[in-house]
């Protein structure tokens, strides 16, 4: 759901579903929560599935992570999707911002004072093991089915598994094949945490925001393109059938309703050993949400979580 434009998410969402979707990505700084609730509500009173059949994902905005806002954030965002648990909760960032009231500022977005003479973000010192134990608590207490985190390294995750005494279900992190991410995908695995990529088509999801140029499109380069014609399938299909067939989730974005079939059309076609490794040469870890550097062009701070 992330840049849905509020007043297409409802219908969206209920177009979505009836195509055959039923996970839904959604967060708290999206911005759309309440039009994404009206959706999930029109979809669940309209017969087309059953909320038990729905997977919806939400996240921990960074302002949120000390203990005592947590499970407040948890059921704002329940409110506003109209719903009485998440399927998944995900800490966002490991960026612990300082605290902004719902009531001062909805979402909170990443700066302290917009109105400031020099806006920046404020770094609050918070442990991820405080944060981690107060999401633990929104699992005890039936809130949340699963917890997991987003945007984090092995080093942040390795950390995790000493203390947590519910280990993270799921990662979700950027993931295409410029940034195969190959070492964070085996830990995973091997730590038997689930695996989403986000941005599953590379900078698609970037141009319109000055975060990448055409240049950088997946779509036209001609391996893909190549691969695409071999199997008449569109280059985003092929992609998003790499994602699928290495064992990660994917959640592709699109505004558009006739591409919500296509991209889900995966399942009647599979690429070959060959062209899967054509697909994971084209790794040259090229990462598009990098706070490291968005935060410092867009926030005036500087906010590095990879190295």
């Amino acid at each position: 759901m992330w840049k849905i434009p509020n007043d297409q998410c409802a219908s969206l969402v209920q177009a979505a579903a009836e195509v055959g979707y039923r996970h839904f990505d959604s967060a708290c700084d999206y911005g759309n929560e309440r039009e994404v609730g009206d959706g999930l509500r029109g979809v669940i009173d309209s017969g087309v599935c059953r909320r038990e059949d729905l997977w919806v994902t939400s996240k921990l905005w960074n302002t949120f992570h000390r203990s005592e806002h947590v499970e407040a954030a948890c059921r704002k965002t329940l409110d506003d999707l109209q719903l009485d648990y998440l399927d998944l909760y995900l800490i966002h960032f490991p960026i612990p911002l300082r605290y902004v009231s719902p009531e001062q500022r909805y979402p909170p977005g990443w700066f302290f004072d917009p109105e400031a003479a020099e806006p920046k973000m404020e770094i609050d010192r918070v442990s991820v093991a405080e944060t981690w134990a107060a999401m633990e608590q929104l699992k005890q207490s039936g809130l949340v089915k699963e917890i997991g985190v987003c945007n984090f390294n092995i080093a942040l995750l390795r950390d995790m598994l000493a203390y947590a005494n519910d280990p993270p279900a799921v990662l979700q992190v950027e993931t295409h094949p410029y940034l195969t991410q190959e070492k964070l995908f085996q830990f995973c695995r091997e730590e038997q945490i689930a695996y989403t990529a986000f941005s599953p088509l590379g900078a698609l999801s970037y141009h319109e925001i000055g975060m990448a140029d055409g240049s950088d499109s997946l779509l036209q380069i001609e391996p893909i393109r190549a691969i695409a014609a071999a199997h008449d399938r569109s280059p985003a299909q092929v992609l998003l059938r790499w994602g699928v067939q290495r064992g990660t989730a994917v959640i592709p974005k699109t505004t558009k309703t006739e591409r919500l079939a296509e991209n889900f059309s995966l399942f009647d076609f599979s690429l070959s050993d060959a062209e899967m490794a054509t697909i994971d040469g084209l790794n040259r870890n090229q990462r598009y949400n990098d706070p490291g550097v968005f935060c410092q062009a867009a926030f005036n701070t500087f906010c590095p979580i990879y190295e």
